[in-house]
């Protein structure tokens, strides 16, 4: 394994993520970084949720910016309002020792008013979801004839959630003059079209343990229950884990609503998140299981997007997902900075065929309970 310094990053920024406690590159980060900071063109890096992408890129960008220009040289799009704001957030933590690089989240659920005003100011880098950011373009409120980098993180989120239009908008407008980094953990055919259409032929791609599209440190699990018992061998499951902190995935918003109910009557510390949740209750439940007040996300696919809390011992599917991709992020909320974790998935016999299915693409093996 070789050192940060030994891939090219500057002994500023290795100051300041030595005191994030971040001391050795993960195998995206050993693999982009020193591509991107001695190469213009673009690039693909494949790598499941957790991997430390942001570092992967935000590292070069950083590296890259000419801080006494103070037009906006970097975009990054990103699928939610949480992923923006972690991810500015993250960048913000890595200048602490280097020369000021203004960073600028915009996203929706926030006065646009607000954020156009903020985009007045000297800015470098701008982390933005593709719906606030053609809000912006349509006011005139942002200039991107600077941009030099886009990157699309977890791409193959931002085209599950409808944002292929947005994306495709941005980037024909901006494309030409830039080049494209695009990290995702799964590369579904629509982004291939994108891919296809807007990045150079001559692309770089790096994949991260190829045959490992799910992180390696995930223990799979499944049993087999009636519906109808279901939800007490949830129960017991969850009472096994004593104190630790998990996740447990449905698919309908109603039955998230309904398991958290029957979770509580069970004096589980235990709230739900879902895509009806206006944006500051979502962010009170995000808050509470942050700081531990909340011990059981309940969770459905969608409101799941972006999600990033430390030291998840468990995903509990209660459904399985409707989509492949969908079972390699909500597994990888947990086993996160080289723990381990379990993912356990309580199916019907009917469920079987997609238990299958998933070891067979995923590359994965499941222990039945």
């Amino acid at each position: 394994m070789e050192t940060f310094k030994q891939i090219g990053v500057t002994e500023n920024l290795i100051k300041a993520l030595a005191e994030m406690k971040i001391t050795n590159p993960t195998e995206i980060q050993e693999k982009a970084i020193p591509f991107l900071l001695k190469n213009t063109s673009d690039f693909i890096g494949q790598a499941q949720t957790g991997t430390g992408k942001t570092i992967a890129f935000g590292i070069p960008l950083l590296q890259k910016i000419n801080p006494n220009d103070k037009h906006i040289q970097a975009l990054i799009l990103s699928p939610t309002r949480e992923l923006c704001q972690q991810i500015a957030k993250q960048l913000f933590k890595m200048t602490k020792y280097t020369e000021k690089v203004f960073v600028e989240a915009v996203f929706g659920g926030e006065w646009i008013e607000i954020q156009i005003k903020n985009l007045q100011r000297p800015t470098q880098i701008v982390v933005a979801t593709p719906g606030r950011l053609i809000d912006l373009l349509q006011k005139g409120a942002i200039d991107l004839t600077h941009v030099k980098t886009i990157v699309l993180d977890e791409a193959d989120e931002m085209l599950s959630m409808g944002f292929k239009d947005d994306i495709d908008a941005v980037l024909a407008k901006i494309h030409k003059n830039s080049n494209t980094w695009l990290f995702s953990a799964t590369l579904p055919n629509e982004l291939q079209s994108l891919i296809l259409k807007y990045m150079s032929p001559d692309l770089h791609t790096v994949q991260v343990s190829k045959t490992e599209v799910v992180n390696g440190l995930i223990e799979h699990q499944f049993f087999i229950s009636e519906v109808s018992e279901k939800f007490d061998y949830l129960v017991q499951f969850l009472q096994s884990q004593g104190a630790a902190r998990g996740i447990v995935f449905c698919r309908t918003k109603a039955d998230a609503q309904a398991v958290t109910r029957k979770l509580i009557a069970k004096k589980f510390l235990a709230d739900a998140i879902h895509g009806d949740l206006e944006q500051r209750d979502r962010e009170k439940v995000m808050r509470a299981f942050k700081n531990k007040k909340v011990q059981i996300l309940v969770a459905t696919d969608i409101a799941a997007r972006g999600i990033d809390v430390e030291g998840l011992a468990y995903v509990a599917h209660y459904q399985l997902p409707d989509q492949m991709e969908y079972y390699t992020h909500r597994s990888g909320r947990t086993a996160r900075a080289g723990k381990r974790g379990i993912s356990i998935s309580f199916v019907s016999k009917d469920d079987l065929k997609m238990i299958t299915q998933i070891e067979k693409t995923l590359k994965i093996k499941f222990t039945k309970i």
